[in-house]
C-alpha cells in the first residue's frame, strides 16, 4: 500500500507507473483504492463509477477499469456534503460529519471489492488517501491505516520533496502515529526532486535514521506527468501550445474535466483554465463550459464572477462555445429542479445561448457510450455521467448519434453547441475535425501517447526505485475472516 504525508504527492502517479512497470515485467496486477474523494470520475463497463485515477492505473496495468478498483467515491456537492458512491452505485448524500460518524459496511465492502481483485492478480497496488498522520480520522478509517490493519497489507510511506519539508514530513509522521501502525510502514520514498540527488543523501540518510524504515528511491520530477489525465482539480493546470486557444472557467464543482486532457496535448493547443477573480480572456478561440457536481450551483458561481457577461461577448465577436453535460445544461434558456436533485429545489435561467430548456429529473444515466457525428460520421467514444434531461428546438441540430438517437444542441448559427456525452476529444478523428472547423491542425495520436507516457514512467520508476525491494516487501494476503 502506498500511502502519503499528505494529499497530491503524487501516490496516483506512482501506483500507476508501478503498476505498468511490474505489468511490463510479466506481473498481473491491478489497482486499489479503497475510499477516494473526486468528481473526475471514470465509468466502468457495468455502468458504476471510479475515481479517473483508478482508471488510468487499470490502463497502466492493462484493465479494464472495475468498480471493485475503487469501492467508496466521494463526490463534493457542497463545502461539507458529498455524494456517496458504493461499490460503483449511489448510495446517497451524505454531510461530512454524519459520514465520519457512520461508516456503517463500508470497511466491509472495501474488504470484499478487495479479495475479488486479490484472487485474480499476482499483485495489488493499493493507494491510500490524503495521510495517515491525520490522526483525528484514525477511528472507524477505511482509507489509510484502517484499511491496511484490517487486510493485513504493509505500507510504504511516500513524501513530496518538492513542497519543502520533506523530513519533518516523514519524520513527522512516524512520531504521530501509534506503535501499531507505524510498524505497519516497511519503507519510504520521496517524490519529486529536482536537481541533483546527490544533494539529498544525506536527508535521505536522516529520515532512515530517526524512523528506521529504509528508503526505496529518491524520485525525480517526471516531466511528462502532464500528459496523462489528471484526477484532482489541484492538477488540472493552463498548457501553453500553439495559436488555438481553448478558455476554460474554473467552475467551483467542475466535474470530469479529463475532456481537457486530449486538448492539451495538441502542440496547436493552448488550453488556459481561469480561476475566480479573473476576466475571461477576449482573444479566445473556443470557451468550453465543463462539467459540473453542481449545475445551478456553479451556474450562480459563473455569474457571481461575471463570466457571463463574457461567455456573451465571446458569442457577439464571433467566437465559438462548448457545454459538455453540465455546461451543456448552463447554456440553455431555463434549468427547472423541481425535486432538489441537484441542491435546493428551484428554476433558474440559463445563459441562453441555446434554445434548450432543462429538466433534473430522472435516475442517474452513467454508461460507456459509443457515438458517431451527423456531419461526416466519424466514431466518438465517450462516457456519460449525468441527471436530467434537455430538449427544445436547438435539439433539432443535433450533432451526434448515440445508441440510434439524436444527441446534443447547436445554435442556429452553428457557433454554440452542447452535448452530454463526455471524453468525446480522445477519440483523434472527431478531435482534428473540430479544431479544423477553429482554423487548426490536429498533430497527435491522444491514446498512443498516453501508452508512450506510461512506458517513459514505468522507466524512470525502474531507475529512480527499488522496486526488487518493493516487490520483497510484498506479502501474502491473509485469508479473509469469516
Amino acid at each position: 500500500m502506498i500511502q502519503g504525508t499528505g494529499s497530491n504527492v503524487g501516490k496516483s502517479m506512482l501506483v500507476a507507473g508501478l503498476a505498468r512497470a511490474l505489468r511490463l515485467r510479466g506481473l498481473s496486477v491491478a489497482p486499489f483504492k479503497p475510499q477516494n474523494m473526486s468528481n473526475n470520475a471514470a465509468v466502468t463497463a457495468d455502468g458504476g463509477e471510479i475515481g479517473r485515477a483508478q482508471a488510468l492505473q487499470a490502463r497502466a496495468a492493462g484493465l479494464a477499469p472495475h468498480t471493485d478498483m475503487n469501492p467508496v467515491l466521494l463526490k463534493p456537492e457542497t463545502d461539507t456534503g458529498a455524494q456517496v458512491i458504493v461499490q460503483g452505485k449511489r448510495r446517497g448524500t451524505r454531510a461530512a460529519g454524519s459520514f465520519m460518524r457512520d461508516k456503517a459496511g463500508l470497511l466491509e465492502a472495501t474488504l470484499e471489492s478487495f479479495h475479488r481483485l486479490a484472487a485474480q492478480h499476482d499483485i495489488i497496488l493499493i493507494e491510500g488517501a490524503g495521510s495517515p498522520a491525520e490522526t483525528n480520522l484514525r477511528k472507524g478509517d477505511i482509507a489509510n491505516m484502517g484499511f491496511a490493519e484490517a487486510a493485513g497489507v504493509p505500507v510504504v510511506l511516500v513524501g513530496d520533496i518538492h513542497r519543502g519539508g520533506v523530513i519533518a514530513q516523514i519524520v513527522g509522521t512516524h512520531t504521530v502515529l501509534d506503535a501499531n501502525d507505524r510498524a505497519r510502514i516497511k519503507a519510504f520514498a520521496v517524490n519529486r526532486f529536482r536537481g541533483d540527488l546527490s544533494l539529498f543523501d544525506g536527508g535521505r540518510d536522516d529520515i532512515a535514521r530517526w524512523t528506521s524504515w529504509p528508503s526505496v528511491g529518491v524520485v525525480p520530477w517526471f516531466w511528462d506527468a502532464w500528459k496523462l489525465p489528471a484526477e484532482d482539480m489541484m492538477d488540472i493546470a493552463s498548457h501553453a501550445g500553439g495559436a488555438c486557444k481553448v478558455v476554460v472557467p474554473q467552475l467551483e464543482r467542475m466535474a470530469n474535466f479529463d475532456d481537457l486532457d486530449p486538448l492539451a496535448a495538441e502542440p496547436s493547443v493552448t488550453v488556459e483554465i481561469i480561476p475566480p477573480g479573473r476576466a475571461l480572456p477576449g482573444d479566445a478561440d473556443l470557451v468550453l463550459i465543463p462539467g459540473s457536481k453542481s449545475t445551478i450551483g456553479d451556474l450562480a458561481y459563473l455569474r457571481a464572477q461575471g463570466w457571463d457577461i463574457d461567455i456573451l461577448a465571446h458569442h457577439r465577436r464571433g467566437g465559438h462555445v462548448l457545454g459538455l453535460c453540465g455546461g451543456y445544461q448552463m447554456l440553455g434558456q431555463t434549468i427547472d429542479d423541481p425535486d432538489g436533485v441537484d441542491g435546493q429545489p428551484g428554476k433558474v435561467a440559463g445563459l441562453g445561448l441555446l434554445d434548450v430548456h432543462t429538466v433534473m429529473a430522472g435516475d442517474k444515466r452513467v454508461t460507456l457510450s459509443d457515438a458517431r457525428t451527423l456531419a461526416g460520421d466519424l466514431p466518438v467514444s465517450g462516457y456519460e455521467i449525468h441527471m436530467g434531461r434537455t430538449t427544445g428546438p436547438d435539439c433539432a441540430r443535433a450533432w451526434l448519434t448515440l445508441e440510434g438517437r439524436a444527441e446534443g444542441a447547436t445554435s442556429a448559427d452553428g457557433r454554440v453547441r452542447g452535448s452530454y456525452l463526455h471524453g468525446l476529444f480522445a477519440s483523434d478523428a472527431f478531435r482534428a475535425r473540430f479544431l479544423a472547423d477553429l482554423g487548426h491542425q490536429s498533430d497527435i495520436g491522444y491514446d498512443a501517447g498516453v501508452e508512450a507516457t506510461l512506458d517513459a514512467l514505468a522507466a524512470h520508476l525502474e531507475r529512480y526505485m527499488d522496486i526488487d525491494r518493493l516487490l520483497e516487501l510484498a506479502e501474502p494476503i491473509p485469508a479473509r475472516p469469516r
